[in-house]
């Protein structure tokens, strides 16, 4: 574990993303490609001018929950590099809130587990989005987490429920470990 938190950088602060810095982490002389994702903070939605976002953590939490995603990523893809960096607190309309590297050798699993990665962390990890508009504000749940409790019925389960094709085929659990029961109680392996 020790050789593979060496190639991954993980991240959360106030701090304004430093694209750079990511990018620089994640290259190297051996990696044939580097994808990335850029979240960042739009104008509008639902036809509502959307002023900012705000994020709030539980910091020590969300890094476990990130590092394991990326574990798990590097269980399906051959990766030689993972950083992934996500802001708290105010992100204006325009900055990134949240930026995804991966290198590896070849670009298909540079690129799908990149995707994976967002897809992951959007659907279980504890970090909780307030969408500040010009008449009233709003907490967001991402689409992939509530699509994750849908799946739950009535009965406690790990939160890795929905797994994609590629995770099945190797036995991977995406989550942190965290429990979930439907009725909002969360309680830990």
């Amino acid at each position: 574990m020790a050789a593979e938190d060496d190639k991954n950088l993980v991240e959360i602060s106030e701090n304004t993303i430093d694209i750079a810095k990511y990018m620089n982490y994640v290259s190297a002389p051996q990696a044939g490609a580097i994808a990335t994702f850029a979240g960042t903070t739009r104008d509008t939605f639902e036809n509502k001018t959307v002023l900012e976002l705000r994020y709030e953590a539980y910091v020590p939490m969300a890094m476990r929950c990130i590092k394991s995603v990326c574990s798990s990523a590097r269980v399906s893809w051959n990766l030689h590099s993972i950083a992934v960096a996500h802001r708290l607190g105010t992100v204006p309309v325009g900055e990134t809130s949240i930026f995804i590297a991966v290198s590896s050798v070849h670009r298909a699993d540079a690129l799908e587990a990149c995707r994976f990665i967002i897809d992951e962390v959007k659907a279980t990890v504890p970090i909780w989005k307030k969408e500040v508009y010009s008449n009233g504000e709003v907490w967001k749940e991402n689409s992939e987490f509530l699509e994750r409790r849908s799946n739950l019925g009535n009965k406690d389960v790990d939160c890795n429920v929905k797994m994609t094709e590629s995770m099945e085929h190797n036995n991977k659990k995406p989550c942190c470990g965290t429990k979930v029961k439907v009725d909002d109680e969360v309680s830990r392996k």
